[in-house]
Formats: C-alpha cells, sequence, structure tokens
C-alpha cells in the first residue's frame, strides 16, 4: 500500500468545504435577522467565531498533514486557499439566494430600518443617512449576478486579512531532535 499525503490544496478545499457549510448557515440567519433579532445576534457571534474555526481548522492542517510544524508562508497560504473555497462554496447559496428567493426583500428592510432612524435623527445625522441611502440604492441596482461577485470579493479579501494573524499563530518550528 502506498501512503498517501494529500497536498496542500487538497486540505484547504475540505477544509474550506467546512467552513463554506458554516458561512451558507450563517448566511440564512442573515435575512431571517432582520425580522428576528435573536437570529441577527446569532449571525454576527458565528461571524465572529469565523475567526476561530479558521484557526481550528489550520491548527489540525498542521497537526495532521505538516508533522507539527508548520512555516508562516505555508500557513498563510492554506488559510487563504481554505477561505477562498469557503467564498466560492457560499457563493453558489449567495446567487440562489439574491436570484430566486430575496425579491428585493434584503433592501427593502434596510430601507425601511434608515427610515425609522430618519424620523428620530437629528439633522447633524440627516448627511450621513442621505449618504447610507444613496449606498442603499446603489446596491440594490446590482445584479444578483453582480452582488454574488461583490460578496465573493469581499469574502476572499477579508479571508488573506483573517490568514495574516492566523498563520503567524499557527506557525510552528521543527523541534530539534
Amino acid at each position: 500500500m502506498t501512503n498517501y499525503k494529500p497536498t496542500l490544496q487538497e486540505c484547504a478545499m475540505r477544509y474550506g468545504t467546512g467552513m463554506g457549510l458554516l458561512w451558507a448557515f450563517k448566511f440564512m440567519l442573515f435575512p431571517l435577522g432582520l425580522r428576528i433579532p435573536f437570529l441577527q445576534l446569532l449571525f454576527i457571534v458565528l461571524t465572529i467565531g469565523v475567526t476561530f474555526l479558521g484557526y481550528i481548522f489550520a491548527k489540525k492542517f498542521r497537526e495532521r498533514h505538516c508533522g507539527g510544524s508548520i512555516t508562516f508562508s505555508r500557513a498563510f497560504l492554506f488559510t487563504t486557499f481554505m477561505y477562498m473555497f469557503a467564498s466560492l462554496f457560499v457563493a453558489v447559496v449567495h446567487y440562489i439566494y439574491f436570484r430566486y428567493i430575496d425579491g428585493g426583500f434584503v433592501f427593502e428592510a434596510y430601507r425601511s430600518i434608515l427610515n425609522q432612524f430618519k424620523e428620530t435623527a437629528g439633522p447633524e445625522l440627516t448627511t450621513s443617512l442621505n449618504q447610507f441611502e444613496e449606498a442603499i440604492d446603489l446596491l440594490s441596482g446590482l445584479t444578483p449576478l453582480e452582488m454574488t461577485f461583490q460578496l465573493i470579493s469581499q469574502n476572499m479579501f477579508y479571508g488573506m486579512l483573517m490568514a495574516i494573524p492566523t498563520a503567524l499563530i499557527v506557525m510552528r518550528k521543527k523541534k530539534n531532535e
């Protein structure tokens, strides 16, 4: 029997799929959280938890596939790939949601929240609220595919940012024997 050792990219795909499943579940909470505050809180907690899950997956990769030691660059590459694959996985969910389910719900909910703020806000916030309204109008004009690509690039960017501290924490030098 041969001793098969998966590549960094294969491991990143596997762990990225797990991360993508979390992101898909977390994304389902987002529109529901606009109506049910507890689900919005759960969405925020899970969003923060993504960084911890990224650390856990990177540590597992180090222990299971790297013999307990890993360089910063290898840890960074693994974590970046993991977030990239998770982004691609959840992009399918984003597209399906914005193409077939949303129907403008998210942006209408934001407009409703914004209108409530406008009623109670003083004149010092009017400019900021108007800018926020313009941003909502701009985003609501995106097609489902454009929205999906926007979210992919955003997820990959933040994934790369999170990969830096994760790689710094996970890296370990080989023990001298």
